[in-house]
């Protein structure tokens, strides 16, 4: 970067939140460009250039209107997704009474009654995910305007603004869903205390109009040699681990999802069959998806669709 001879950079920027270097430089331009011998159409390149970089600012309300939006801090705050990639909850197979609680629990907050926080938890490929998504589209069919529920995907990395994120839809007259895909906390991260805040604790608490679902492979959100080491290196044990258990803890909903069997796997290429029109015998069709699975070393709801999306291309077939 260049800096001109004898300039005055002290002072506070004109703003905190995306500066705006345009002004800033071409004001120092004018008093210094006669001394350092640049001129003013160099500087003002470098101030566009230093334009483009700087972050936007983040915006203060919530928006009114649309139905799915990410979480992105860096790049102006909540960004809306013009269509969100989920199934039908229909086709969700094997899931059942985790499908039925979080259904439920959710149309609860969509009506404005109390409900839980919620963390899917368990093996992978199984349809946590996916179940969040195909609930949300579920709670929304029938409703409209200020009573659809909006889905707020929040990435692991953005955890610790999470606490900027709940002031901003605080105030706002409409309902959100928070979703945060694969949560979990490694050794020596902390930003699993501002989540813990967030959900229950902290002085603000969590706003009415908020609910916070999680997906994850682990139970306690973290990795099971990390809480044995917790337990193996602290003066008391327990309270070492309660430090960080005590997270899952916020969630008063477990819901556990857990491989699925043979007949389960079939079941879901079945559906995934019928509903998308894919016509094969059902002997093929089974002997084809039990050996796809056997290639990819076991049976899962990922694994059954991934099957369902080289059938439909084999077949000149649109998902």
């Amino acid at each position: 970067m260049l800096f001109a001879s004898g300039a005055d950079y002290s002072g506070a920027p004109p703003h905190c939140n995306g500066w705006n270097f345009k002004d800033l430089a071409m004001s120092k331009a004018a008093k210094t460009a006669p001394e350092s011998g640049l001129d003013g159409a160099l500087l003002a390149r470098i101030a566009d250039a230093l334009e483009r970089i700087a972050p936007a600012g983040l915006a203060t309300s919530a928006p009114a209107t649309g139905d799915a939006f990410v979480w992105e801090p860096a790049h102006g705050g909540l960004l809306a997704v013009a269509r969100v990639a989920s199934v039908p909850l229909a086709l969700l197979q094997g899931i059942d009474a985790a499908r039925d609680t979080l259904l439920e629990n959710t149309r609860r907050f969509a009506d404005g009654l109390p409900a839980n926080n919620a963390l899917l938890w368990g093996a992978r490929g199984m349809g946590k995910s996916s179940l969040v998504k195909a609930v949300h589209a579920a709670v929304n069919t029938g409703r409209d305007g200020a009573r659809r529920l909006a889905l707020v995907e929040i990435h692991r990395e953005e955890i610790a603004s999470l606490p900027q994120l709940l002031r901003i839809l605080r105030g706002a007259d409409r309902r959100f869903l928070l979703y945060c895909d694969d949560l979990s906390f490694d050794k020596d991260d902390t930003s699993y205390k501002s989540l813990k805040a967030a959900l229950e604790g902290g002085l603000e608490g969590r706003p009415e109009n908020v609910l916070f679902y999680a997906t994850s492979n682990r139970r306690h959100l973290m990795p099971r040699d990390m809480m044995e080491n917790e337990r193996s290196t602290a003066i008391n044990p327990s309270e070492a681990v309660e430090e960080k258990v005590s997270l899952s803890d916020r969630f008063g909903l477990w819901l556990g999802f857990h491989n699925c069997g043979q007949d389960e796997y079939l079941a879901m290429i079945d559906g995934y069959a019928k509903h998308f029109g894919l016509a094969l015998a059902a002997e093929e069709l089974h002997r084809r998806a039990l050996a796809w699975a056997a290639g990819r070393g076991g049976r899962s709801g990922r694994v059954a669709w991934q099957f369902t999306q080289d059938l439909a291309g084999e077949l000149g077939k649109t998902l």
